[in-house]
């Protein structure tokens, strides 16, 4: 091959990716996006959720922090849950852990071990699936579970659900979500 149509590949290569680039990067009324970001100082993506934050430490809630949240953000939902229960080499249903909605776009996270009284103004609380509402830390009963911190961008705020539970919230914000965001932290017991 010579080098003239090795360079007009190489050019049409690019043309094609960047025109792939441009594409994603714009939103369906002609904005640019970005990526939601959701992080915690406790732990990293795919690494292990520290003792503290369990049934065997305090069972406070890890703090995190998001960011990048798209333009027309009305309101947050944060959803903790655990697909792997209650065993990781069988799991036969998801474990709900924490549910909030109706986050504030102004807020920029939770601290470590948020009371309820100390969340933002205008945040309501569903219920997890020890059928209270408030933060339930990892308890697994056997093997290393998966713990899935998923924070969505809602373009609506939505009406006082009364305490709902995982699918009722999900079901109130289907056809809502502008964007999202996954931490994912594991635990086993010692």
């Amino acid at each position: 091959m010579n080098s003239i149509n090795l360079r007009s590949i190489t050019r049409l290569v690019f043309l094609i990716c960047s025109c792939f680039y441009m594409t994603a990067a714009l939103s369906a009324e002609g904005e640019p996006t970005m990526a939601l970001i959701l992080k915690s100082p406790d732990f990293v993506h795919l690494g292990e959720i520290p003792k503290m934050f369990t049934c065997q430490g305090d069972d406070s809630s890890p703090a995190l922090s998001w960011s990048e949240l798209p333009q027309n953000t009305k309101s947050l939902v944060l959803i903790v849950d655990d697909p792997d229960a209650p065993d990781p080499a069988a799991p036969k249903m998801t474990w709900v852990h924490w549910v909030l909605y109706n986050i504030p776009p102004s807020a920029t996270g939770f601290p470590r071990g948020v009371a309820a009284s100390d969340l933002p103004w205008g945040t309501l609380q569903g219920k997890n699936d020890w059928k209270k509402t408030g933060y339930g830390g990892p308890c697994p009963p056997i093997g290393r579970h998966r713990y899935f911190h998923k924070l969505y961008a809602l373009d609506i705020e939505l009406p006082d659900l009364h305490h709902p539970d995982k699918a009722q919230l999900e079901k109130a914000m289907a056809g809502h979500i502008i964007g999202q965001a996954e931490l994912i932290g594991t635990y086993q017991k010692q």
